[in-house]
């Protein structure tokens, strides 16, 4: 399955867009005469004049009724030149100081960006503070996106492993601890973003997560997050050791991907979570032993979740008091051990055809 992000607003995409002033000028001054027409009209129906008088000679209150009048209608379109260019100045005063905001972002990113690239750890882990400190006070989501792109894309850098206590390596072995502790940063930062809720602030929901192919070896909280836009996507990615929560997050929108990861030693844990929009794939995934992944008391109402093609070992998955009551749960041609623990009593207690089994499994009694 190919995971196609949705394209994003850039500053680019949002430059001041302005008509021409005769254009503006022209629209303006049709626009009062329709609206003074009508009120005009309507002071007529309302009052009920049949008719005009017509007289012969123009006396003098007439003609000062007149000269007053035409004072005002001149009056009236020196303001509605005033409010036409005042409106363009406020414009373009908005455009130039989201540009300014813009530049002085750009700087800063550089500054971040250089930072995350030191070979010092504790440097990058300032870069990894700054970048998500940028994020939060971006002048638009495009820029808040970028930000978020790369401390995902620090992430998917090769990952080096542990080269153990040996003494003879005790240099790399620092080294790597403290490389660790900055990738450790950056998944506790991320997770801590998605617990806010969206449209507050220093939120990041509703934003891309490209995590595909990352080692998640440390600990990530989405505990009462919603996802309820963009793409999420942990597609072969490893999940090594850590805890990963998403315990009473909600799934109600866009797509959040875990196709071809490896559960291979951590833990994951979706208790309580609700599947109630949007699609959610797990397709290709490896659940080995060792793992623990837990779905205890999900909801399962309204999203679809692909399994296919899975491969489960025996006890590493938990359906326990799981609840399919609208969704569309597949497991079809998934390989390895028996039906993960409380599948298929979940199953049993929910709406038939909302969940589609492997005949292996539901031949067991």
């Amino acid at each position: 399955m190919t995971v196609n992000r949705r394209p994003r607003l850039t500053s680019d995409d949002r430059e001041l867009r302005l008509w021409r002033v005769g254009r503006v000028l022209a629209l303006a001054f049709v626009s009062a005469v329709l609206v003074a027409g009508g009120i005009f009209y309507g002071l007529v129906k309302l009052l009920d004049f049949e008719e005009i008088d017509s007289t012969a000679k123009l006396d003098a209150k007439t003609l000062f009724d007149l000269v007053k009048l035409s004072f005002g209608v001149v009056a009236g379109a020196g303001a509605l030149v005033a409010l036409v260019v005042a409106y363009r100045r406020q414009r373009v005063d908005e455009a130039g100081a989201h540009r300014e905001a813009t530049r002085l972002h750009t700087e800063r990113f550089s500054q971040a960006v250089d930072k995350l690239g030191s070979e010092s750890p504790a440097v990058r882990l300032g870069g990894v503070h700054a970048l998500a400190g940028l994020a939060d006070d971006a002048p638009d989501d495009g820029l808040r996106q970028t930000c978020i792109d790369v401390l995902c894309a620090y992430l998917q850098l090769p990952f080096t492993p542990d080269p153990g206590d040996n003494p003879a390596q005790q240099e790399e072995h620092h080294r790597y601890l403290a490389l660790r502790k900055v990738r450790h940063t950056i998944l506790r930062i991320i997770g801590d973003h998605y617990r806010r809720p969206q449209g507050t602030n220093r939120s990041w929901q509703g934003c891309d997560l490209d995590l595909n192919g990352v080692t998640i070896d440390g600990n990530m909280d989405f505990s009462g997050a919603t996802f309820s836009g963009g793409t999420v996507s942990f597609g072969n990615a490893t999940f090594s050791g850590g805890l990963v929560f998403f315990d009473d997050a909600t799934f109600s929108g866009g797509l959040v991907f875990f196709g071809g990861a490896a559960f291979s030693g951590g833990t994951v844990h979706f208790g309580g979570a609700t599947f109630s929009g949007g699609s959610v794939y797990f397709g290709d995934a490896t659940f080995s032993a060792g793992d623990s992944v837990y779905f205890g008391d999900a909801t399962f109402s309204g999203s679809r979740v692909y399994f296919d093609r899975s491969t489960f070992s025996s006890g590493t998955v938990s359906f326990d008091d799981a609840t399919f009551s609208g969704s569309r749960v597949s497991f079809d041609n998934v390989t390895g051990g028996p039906a993960p623990d409380g599948l298929l009593a979940a199953v049993g207690a929910s709406a038939p055809g909302a969940v589609t089994l492997p005949s292996a499994w539901m031949a067991v009694p």
